[in-house]
């Protein structure tokens, strides 16, 4: 081994290459971010009396409430319909946030790494 140098084949240049590999996921990953940023979350519940809207960074954007469920004698279903709408769509987005994550690293689990 010490004849070449070091390991044959001349591992320099495979890690120049692995290298680039690295920085363009890393790039192609913030520009995903940042478009699942933007991108808008919305569900239902009540049989879409209630409405909600959030964006990638899990931001509640609107609740939108049909006047059927304004019941000020039942407050807490409003408030139940509302949670649920809400984590529906939270859900979504941290559905697809996963997703592009997987796709991505084609599975592998590189949690910390970027």
């Amino acid at each position: 081994m010490a004849k070449y140098g070091g390991f044959r084949g001349g591992g320099g240049g495979n890690m120049n290459n692995l290298l680039k590999q690295v920085q363009k996921a890393q790039k192609e990953m913030e520009t995903k971010q940042k478009e699942l940023e933007v991108k808008e979350y919305e569900a239902t519940s009540g049989g879409n009396a209630v409405k909600a809207v959030v964006n990638g960074k899990r931001q509640l954007l609107s609740v939108s409430l049909d006047e059927s469920v304004v019941d000020p004698e039942d407050i807490e279903m409003l408030q139940d319909l509302i949670v649920v709408a809400v984590n529906s769509a939270l859900n979504q987005a941290e559905e697809d946030s996963s997703k592009l994550m997987s796709d991505l690293t084609g599975g592998m689990d590189l949690q910390g790494m970027f």
